[in-house]
Protein backbone atom coordinates (compact mmCIF):
# COMPACT_ATOMS: atom_id res chain seq x y z
CA UNK A 1 0.00 0.00 0.00
CA UNK A 2 0.99 3.87 -0.11
CA UNK A 3 2.21 5.77 2.41
CA UNK A 4 -0.33 8.23 3.96
CA UNK A 5 -0.16 11.18 1.33
CA UNK A 6 0.39 14.24 3.27
CA UNK A 7 -0.21 17.68 2.51
CA UNK A 8 2.08 19.62 1.29
CA UNK A 9 2.75 23.23 3.10
CA UNK A 10 2.26 26.46 1.59
CA UNK A 11 3.94 29.00 -0.44
CA UNK A 12 6.80 30.26 0.70
CA UNK A 13 10.29 31.21 -0.11
CA UNK A 14 13.86 29.91 1.05
CA UNK A 15 16.38 32.71 0.03
CA UNK A 16 17.22 33.57 4.19
CA UNK A 17 18.49 29.45 4.21
CA UNK A 18 21.24 30.31 1.36
CA UNK A 19 24.77 29.90 2.17
CA UNK A 20 26.52 33.12 0.66
CA UNK A 21 29.54 31.42 0.65
CA UNK A 22 28.21 28.71 -1.76
CA UNK A 23 25.88 30.27 -3.48
CA UNK A 24 27.45 33.76 -3.76
CA UNK A 25 24.42 35.55 -5.66
CA UNK A 26 22.38 34.68 -2.95
CA UNK A 27 19.65 32.61 -4.38
CA UNK A 28 19.91 28.63 -4.46
CA UNK A 29 18.62 26.09 -7.09
CA UNK A 30 14.69 25.18 -4.48
CA UNK A 31 14.67 21.57 -6.78
CA UNK A 32 12.42 19.07 -7.12
CA UNK A 33 9.04 19.20 -4.60
CA UNK A 34 5.53 17.65 -4.58
CA UNK A 35 2.82 20.00 -5.49
CA UNK A 36 0.65 21.54 -2.71
CA UNK A 37 -2.17 18.94 -2.93
CA UNK A 38 -4.81 21.49 -2.17
CA UNK A 39 -3.53 23.58 -5.27
CA UNK A 40 -4.56 20.53 -7.46
CA UNK A 41 -7.71 21.41 -9.25
CA UNK A 42 -9.84 18.18 -10.11
CA UNK A 43 -10.66 17.42 -13.66
CA UNK A 44 -14.13 18.99 -13.52
CA UNK A 45 -12.49 22.34 -13.51
CA UNK A 46 -10.52 21.89 -16.66
CA UNK A 47 -11.42 23.72 -19.76
CA UNK A 48 -13.12 21.62 -22.17
CA UNK A 49 -10.83 23.64 -25.23
CA UNK A 50 -7.77 25.28 -24.42
CA UNK A 51 -7.26 28.98 -26.43
CA UNK A 52 -4.92 31.74 -26.37
CA UNK A 53 -1.26 32.14 -28.25
CA UNK A 54 0.07 28.98 -26.51
CA UNK A 55 -2.05 26.70 -28.85
CA UNK A 56 -0.60 25.79 -32.05
CA UNK A 57 -0.53 23.31 -35.07
CA UNK A 58 2.57 22.09 -36.59
CA UNK A 59 1.51 22.93 -39.96
CA UNK A 60 1.60 26.67 -38.64
CA UNK A 61 4.93 26.68 -38.62
CA UNK A 62 6.51 23.92 -40.71
CA UNK A 63 6.77 25.59 -43.82
CA UNK A 64 7.67 29.20 -42.25
CA UNK A 65 10.66 28.74 -40.21
CA UNK A 66 11.08 32.55 -40.53
CA UNK A 67 8.20 33.23 -37.83
CA UNK A 68 10.09 30.95 -34.78
CA UNK A 69 13.54 30.93 -36.38
CA UNK A 70 16.56 34.49 -36.65
CA UNK A 71 19.73 33.78 -38.17
CA UNK A 72 22.62 36.47 -35.81
CA UNK A 73 23.50 39.51 -38.19
CA UNK A 74 27.31 40.13 -38.16
CA UNK A 75 26.87 42.65 -35.69
CA UNK A 76 24.75 40.77 -33.43
CA UNK A 77 27.64 38.48 -33.55
CA UNK A 78 29.97 40.90 -32.57
CA UNK A 79 28.02 42.32 -29.86
CA UNK A 80 27.97 38.75 -28.64
CA UNK A 81 31.52 37.71 -28.92
CA UNK A 82 32.89 41.03 -27.28
CA UNK A 83 30.17 40.88 -24.41
CA UNK A 84 32.35 36.67 -23.72
CA UNK A 85 35.40 38.44 -24.62
CA UNK A 86 35.24 41.17 -21.74
CA UNK A 87 33.41 38.99 -19.90
CA UNK A 88 35.99 36.44 -19.58
CA UNK A 89 38.76 39.11 -19.40
CA UNK A 90 36.88 39.45 -15.66
CA UNK A 91 38.07 36.72 -14.34
CA UNK A 92 34.28 35.91 -13.10
CA UNK A 93 33.46 32.42 -12.99
CA UNK A 94 30.94 31.52 -15.61
CA UNK A 95 28.48 30.48 -12.69
CA UNK A 96 28.72 34.40 -11.73
CA UNK A 97 27.86 35.64 -15.46
CA UNK A 98 24.47 38.24 -15.52
CA UNK A 99 23.04 41.00 -17.40
CA UNK A 100 24.82 43.55 -15.74
CA UNK A 101 28.98 41.89 -16.95
CA UNK A 102 26.94 40.83 -20.14
CA UNK A 103 25.91 43.74 -21.56
CA UNK A 104 24.20 43.31 -25.34
CA UNK A 105 22.91 46.78 -25.71
CA UNK A 106 21.16 46.18 -29.08
CA UNK A 107 20.33 42.30 -28.79
CA UNK A 108 18.70 42.93 -25.21
CA UNK A 109 15.07 44.26 -26.24
CA UNK A 110 14.97 40.64 -29.02
CA UNK A 111 15.58 38.75 -26.35
CA UNK A 112 13.21 40.27 -23.58
CA UNK A 113 10.49 40.14 -26.86
CA UNK A 114 11.40 36.36 -27.24
CA UNK A 115 11.39 35.98 -23.04
CA UNK A 116 7.83 37.30 -23.41
CA UNK A 117 6.67 34.76 -26.27
CA UNK A 118 8.64 31.61 -24.66
CA UNK A 119 6.47 32.57 -21.25
CA UNK A 120 3.49 33.80 -23.01
CA UNK A 121 3.47 32.62 -26.59
CA UNK A 122 3.89 30.00 -28.94
CA UNK A 123 7.21 28.46 -26.26
CA UNK A 124 9.33 27.98 -28.86
CA UNK A 125 12.25 29.90 -30.88
CA UNK A 126 15.70 28.76 -32.85
CA UNK A 127 18.36 31.51 -33.48
CA UNK A 128 21.41 30.20 -35.94
CA UNK A 129 24.92 31.37 -36.93
CA UNK A 130 26.51 31.79 -33.68
CA UNK A 131 30.22 30.45 -34.78
CA UNK A 132 30.62 27.42 -32.58
CA UNK A 133 33.21 25.82 -35.08
CA UNK A 134 35.52 28.66 -34.69
CA UNK A 135 35.59 29.64 -30.93
CA UNK A 136 36.36 27.44 -28.17
CA UNK A 137 34.19 25.97 -25.53
CA UNK A 138 34.85 28.40 -23.55
CA UNK A 139 33.77 31.14 -25.60
CA UNK A 140 31.27 29.18 -26.59
CA UNK A 141 30.23 28.47 -22.98
CA UNK A 142 30.23 31.76 -22.41
CA UNK A 143 28.15 33.33 -25.38
CA UNK A 144 25.76 31.14 -24.80
CA UNK A 145 24.96 31.41 -20.90
CA UNK A 146 25.35 35.54 -21.77
CA UNK A 147 22.08 35.15 -23.59
CA UNK A 148 20.42 32.74 -21.27
CA UNK A 149 20.62 35.66 -18.47
CA UNK A 150 18.16 37.82 -20.43
CA UNK A 151 15.50 34.78 -20.49
CA UNK A 152 15.48 33.63 -17.04
CA UNK A 153 17.94 32.53 -14.11
CA UNK A 154 20.30 29.32 -14.32
CA UNK A 155 18.78 26.32 -11.99
CA UNK A 156 21.01 22.77 -11.23
CA UNK A 157 20.08 20.14 -13.66
CA UNK A 158 21.34 17.22 -11.54
CA UNK A 159 22.63 16.25 -8.22
CA UNK A 160 26.24 17.59 -8.65
CA UNK A 161 25.03 21.20 -9.52
CA UNK A 162 25.56 21.75 -12.88
CA UNK A 163 24.04 24.76 -14.33
CA UNK A 164 25.81 24.26 -17.82
CA UNK A 165 24.38 21.00 -19.02
CA UNK A 166 25.91 18.77 -21.65
CA UNK A 167 23.49 16.14 -23.74
CA UNK A 168 25.93 13.74 -24.91
CA UNK A 169 26.67 9.97 -25.25
CA UNK A 170 28.67 8.71 -22.51
CA UNK A 171 27.67 5.65 -22.96
CA UNK A 172 25.67 4.63 -20.22
CA UNK A 173 22.92 2.41 -20.60
CA UNK A 174 19.58 3.60 -21.08
CA UNK A 175 17.52 0.49 -20.25
CA UNK A 176 18.61 1.24 -16.40
CA UNK A 177 16.64 3.88 -16.02
CA UNK A 178 16.40 3.98 -12.30
CA UNK A 179 19.70 5.81 -12.14
CA UNK A 180 20.81 6.47 -15.56
CA UNK A 181 19.37 9.71 -17.24
CA UNK A 182 18.43 9.75 -20.71
CA UNK A 183 20.52 12.72 -22.06
CA UNK A 184 23.73 10.85 -21.37
CA UNK A 185 22.70 8.04 -23.68
CA UNK A 186 22.08 8.19 -27.17
CA UNK A 187 18.52 6.74 -26.77
CA UNK A 188 15.08 8.07 -27.73
CA UNK A 189 13.83 10.81 -25.51
CA UNK A 190 9.71 10.61 -25.74
CA UNK A 191 8.08 13.63 -25.21
CA UNK A 192 8.44 14.93 -22.13
CA UNK A 193 9.03 18.44 -20.51
CA UNK A 194 12.32 19.47 -18.77
CA UNK A 195 12.37 20.73 -14.56
CA UNK A 196 12.51 23.89 -15.43
CA UNK A 197 10.35 27.34 -16.53
CA UNK A 198 12.69 27.29 -20.08
CA UNK A 199 15.44 25.07 -21.63
CA UNK A 200 17.97 26.08 -24.08
CA UNK A 201 20.46 23.74 -25.97
CA UNK A 202 23.27 25.28 -28.38
CA UNK A 203 24.18 22.49 -30.81
CA UNK A 204 28.17 22.45 -30.76
CA UNK A 205 28.25 19.67 -33.25
CA UNK A 206 25.63 16.98 -34.77
CA UNK A 207 25.60 13.33 -35.03
CA UNK A 208 26.52 11.21 -37.45
CA UNK A 209 22.26 10.68 -38.01
CA UNK A 210 19.15 10.45 -35.76
CA UNK A 211 19.32 12.97 -32.67
CA UNK A 212 16.68 15.51 -34.66
CA UNK A 213 13.95 17.38 -32.48
CA UNK A 214 10.17 17.30 -32.66
CA UNK A 215 8.09 20.04 -30.35
CA UNK A 216 4.54 19.93 -29.84
CA UNK A 217 2.07 22.52 -28.46
CA UNK A 218 1.05 20.90 -24.70
CA UNK A 219 -2.39 22.79 -25.57
CA UNK A 220 -3.16 21.56 -28.86
CA UNK A 221 -2.84 18.02 -27.56
CA UNK A 222 -4.57 18.65 -24.24
CA UNK A 223 -7.39 19.80 -26.83
CA UNK A 224 -6.92 16.52 -29.27
CA UNK A 225 -6.94 14.42 -25.87
CA UNK A 226 -10.10 16.33 -24.96
CA UNK A 227 -12.17 15.75 -27.99
CA UNK A 228 -10.82 12.25 -28.52
CA UNK A 229 -10.41 10.82 -25.27
CA UNK A 230 -11.45 12.49 -22.15
CA UNK A 231 -10.99 9.56 -20.18
CA UNK A 232 -7.21 10.14 -21.06
CA UNK A 233 -7.07 13.07 -20.12
CA UNK A 234 -8.95 13.19 -16.65
CA UNK A 235 -6.36 10.34 -16.20
CA UNK A 236 -3.38 12.65 -16.57
CA UNK A 237 -5.00 15.23 -14.30
CA UNK A 238 -5.17 12.67 -11.53
CA UNK A 239 -2.60 13.36 -8.90
CA UNK A 240 -2.02 9.70 -8.48
CA UNK A 241 1.20 9.43 -10.65
CA UNK A 242 4.74 8.97 -9.37
CA UNK A 243 7.76 10.31 -10.45
CA UNK A 244 11.30 8.16 -10.23
CA UNK A 245 14.03 11.49 -8.41
CA UNK A 246 16.57 8.54 -9.66
CA UNK A 247 18.63 8.91 -6.62
CA UNK A 248 18.66 12.89 -6.38
CA UNK A 249 17.81 13.72 -3.43
CA UNK A 250 18.68 16.09 -0.32
CA UNK A 251 18.76 14.50 3.26
CA UNK A 252 14.80 13.32 4.37
CA UNK A 253 13.79 13.23 1.00
CA UNK A 254 11.20 10.51 -0.68
CA UNK A 255 12.93 8.93 -3.87
CA UNK A 256 9.86 9.61 -5.45
CA UNK A 257 7.35 12.65 -6.32
CA UNK A 258 3.87 12.30 -6.44
CA UNK A 259 1.93 14.67 -8.16
CA UNK A 260 -0.04 15.14 -11.53
CA UNK A 261 0.55 15.48 -15.67
CA UNK A 262 -1.83 17.77 -16.14
CA UNK A 263 -2.44 21.06 -13.38
CA UNK A 264 -4.48 24.33 -13.79
CA UNK A 265 -1.92 27.34 -13.05
CA UNK A 266 -2.45 28.71 -9.54
CA UNK A 267 -3.63 32.02 -10.88
CA UNK A 268 -7.19 33.33 -9.51
CA UNK A 269 -7.15 36.51 -11.86
CA UNK A 270 -7.75 34.99 -15.05
CA UNK A 271 -11.15 33.85 -16.00
CA UNK A 272 -9.85 30.54 -17.52
CA UNK A 273 -6.93 29.09 -15.86
CA UNK A 274 -4.06 28.10 -18.22
CA UNK A 275 -3.24 24.17 -18.40
CA UNK A 276 0.64 23.37 -17.09
CA UNK A 277 2.27 20.52 -18.03
CA UNK A 278 5.35 18.46 -15.63
CA UNK A 279 6.12 15.10 -17.44
CA UNK A 280 8.84 12.90 -18.28
CA UNK A 281 8.00 9.13 -18.96
CA UNK A 282 11.34 8.00 -18.09
CA UNK A 283 10.64 8.89 -14.92
CA UNK A 284 7.54 7.30 -14.24
CA UNK A 285 8.28 3.90 -15.85
CA UNK A 286 11.61 3.62 -13.80
CA UNK A 287 10.10 2.79 -10.36
CA UNK A 288 9.57 -0.87 -9.52
CA UNK A 289 12.65 -0.40 -6.60
CA UNK A 290 9.58 1.24 -4.94
CA UNK A 291 6.02 -0.40 -6.78
CA UNK A 292 6.58 -3.95 -6.97
CA UNK A 293 8.13 -6.74 -4.47
CA UNK A 294 7.38 -7.32 -0.75
CA UNK A 295 8.90 -3.66 0.21
CA UNK A 296 6.53 -2.09 -2.54
CA UNK A 297 5.50 1.42 -0.70
CA UNK A 298 3.48 2.96 -3.81
CA UNK A 299 1.55 1.55 -6.49
CA UNK A 300 2.46 0.57 -10.13
CA UNK A 301 0.69 1.86 -12.94
CA UNK A 302 -2.55 0.65 -13.57
CA UNK A 303 -3.98 -0.47 -16.88
CA UNK A 304 -5.85 3.27 -17.27
CA UNK A 305 -2.36 4.85 -16.65
CA UNK A 306 -0.66 2.68 -19.21
CA UNK A 307 -3.04 3.39 -21.54
CA UNK A 308 -2.77 7.00 -21.10
CA UNK A 309 0.90 7.09 -21.59
CA UNK A 310 0.52 5.13 -24.94
CA UNK A 311 -2.42 7.49 -26.49
CA UNK A 312 -0.01 10.35 -24.72
CA UNK A 313 2.68 9.77 -26.67
CA UNK A 314 0.96 8.81 -29.83
CA UNK A 315 -0.78 11.74 -29.88
CA UNK A 316 2.63 14.12 -29.23
CA UNK A 317 4.24 11.95 -32.20
CA UNK A 318 1.62 12.96 -34.46
CA UNK A 319 0.46 16.20 -33.53
CA UNK A 320 4.34 17.31 -33.63
CA UNK A 321 6.90 19.79 -35.57
CA UNK A 322 9.92 18.51 -36.50
CA UNK A 323 13.38 20.32 -36.52
CA UNK A 324 16.91 19.36 -37.21
CA UNK A 325 19.49 21.39 -35.61
CA UNK A 326 22.58 22.48 -36.94
CA UNK A 327 26.05 23.41 -35.41
CA UNK A 328 25.83 26.92 -33.81
CA UNK A 329 22.06 26.63 -33.45
CA UNK A 330 20.12 27.36 -30.10
CA UNK A 331 17.08 26.13 -29.37
CA UNK A 332 15.07 27.89 -26.73
CA UNK A 333 11.49 25.71 -25.35
CA UNK A 334 8.84 26.24 -22.24
CA UNK A 335 8.50 23.41 -20.61
CA UNK A 336 5.38 25.22 -19.09
CA UNK A 337 3.52 24.28 -22.42
CA UNK A 338 5.55 23.08 -25.15
CA UNK A 339 6.91 19.08 -24.86
CA UNK A 340 9.80 18.37 -26.69
CA UNK A 341 11.18 14.87 -27.84
CA UNK A 342 14.36 13.57 -29.87
CA UNK A 343 15.29 10.77 -32.11
CA UNK A 344 17.40 8.00 -31.07
CA UNK A 345 21.25 9.24 -32.68
CA UNK A 346 24.19 7.68 -33.87
CA UNK A 347 27.36 9.15 -33.84
CA UNK A 348 30.57 9.40 -36.10
CA UNK A 349 33.02 6.43 -35.19
CA UNK A 350 36.54 7.37 -33.94
CA UNK A 351 38.47 8.40 -36.50
CA UNK A 352 35.91 9.62 -38.98
CA UNK A 353 36.28 13.04 -40.89
CA UNK A 354 33.81 15.61 -41.67
CA UNK A 355 32.78 17.85 -44.59
CA UNK A 356 35.38 20.30 -43.66
CA UNK A 357 38.43 17.85 -43.53
CA UNK A 358 38.93 18.17 -39.53
CA UNK A 359 38.15 14.80 -37.70
CA UNK A 360 34.27 14.46 -36.66
CA UNK A 361 32.87 15.50 -33.44
CA UNK A 362 30.62 13.55 -31.58
CA UNK A 363 27.22 14.99 -30.98
CA UNK A 364 27.42 17.66 -28.17
CA UNK A 365 24.69 20.24 -26.76
CA UNK A 366 25.03 22.77 -24.26
CA UNK A 367 22.00 22.65 -22.09
CA UNK A 368 20.51 25.34 -19.93
CA UNK A 369 17.34 24.87 -17.23
CA UNK A 370 16.23 28.51 -16.62
CA UNK A 371 14.15 30.07 -13.87
CA UNK A 372 11.33 32.40 -14.81
CA UNK A 373 10.02 33.57 -11.46
CA UNK A 374 6.26 34.49 -10.69
CA UNK A 375 7.51 37.74 -10.08
CA UNK A 376 9.41 38.57 -13.05
CA UNK A 377 6.06 37.19 -15.44
CA UNK A 378 6.14 33.86 -14.79
CA UNK A 379 3.33 31.47 -14.89
CA UNK A 380 1.78 31.00 -10.83
CA UNK A 381 2.68 27.47 -10.45
CA UNK A 382 1.24 24.94 -8.02
CA UNK A 383 4.22 24.29 -6.10
CA UNK A 384 5.38 25.58 -2.75
CA UNK A 385 8.57 27.11 -4.42
CA UNK A 386 6.78 29.16 -7.46
CA UNK A 387 7.66 32.70 -5.17
CA UNK A 388 11.47 31.55 -5.49
CA UNK A 389 13.70 33.50 -7.99
CA UNK A 390 15.34 29.94 -9.00
CA UNK A 391 12.29 27.72 -8.36
CA UNK A 392 12.51 24.22 -9.85
CA UNK A 393 15.80 22.22 -11.33
CA UNK A 394 17.67 19.44 -9.20
CA UNK A 395 19.42 20.52 -6.00
CA UNK A 396 21.02 18.00 -3.67
CA UNK A 397 21.87 19.29 0.04
CA UNK A 398 24.13 22.62 -0.76
CA UNK A 399 25.79 21.24 -3.91
CA UNK A 400 27.52 24.21 -5.20
CA UNK A 401 26.27 25.02 -9.08
CA UNK A 402 29.21 24.73 -11.43
CA UNK A 403 29.82 25.01 -15.21
CA UNK A 404 31.61 22.51 -16.63
CA UNK A 405 32.73 22.75 -20.23
CA UNK A 406 32.07 19.05 -21.22
CA UNK A 407 30.41 16.33 -20.25
CA UNK A 408 31.61 14.75 -17.45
Amino acid sequence: MPPELVEATGLHTTSKLVKPSVFPDGFKTSGQHPPVYSLIRPYIDFPKIHTGPTVWKAEDYREHPELWTHRFTPEEIVEISDAADHFTQTGTPLTGISKTNFPLPNLSQRLEELRQDLINGKGFFRFRGLPVQKWDLQKCATAYMGLGTYLGYFVSQNGRGHVLGHVKDLGEDPTKTDRVRIYRTNARQYFHTDGADLVGLLCIAKSLSGGESDIVSTHHVFNVLQDRDPDVTRTLCEPNWYFDRKGETSEGEEGWIRGSIFYLENDTGRSSPRVYARFDPMNVTSLARFNSGPDACIPPLSDRQNHALEVFEKTCAELSLHMVLAPGDIQFLSNTHVFHARTAYTDHPPGAVGEDGRPARRRHLMRLWLSAPESEGGWKLPYHDTLEKKRGGIQVNDTPPVCPLDAE
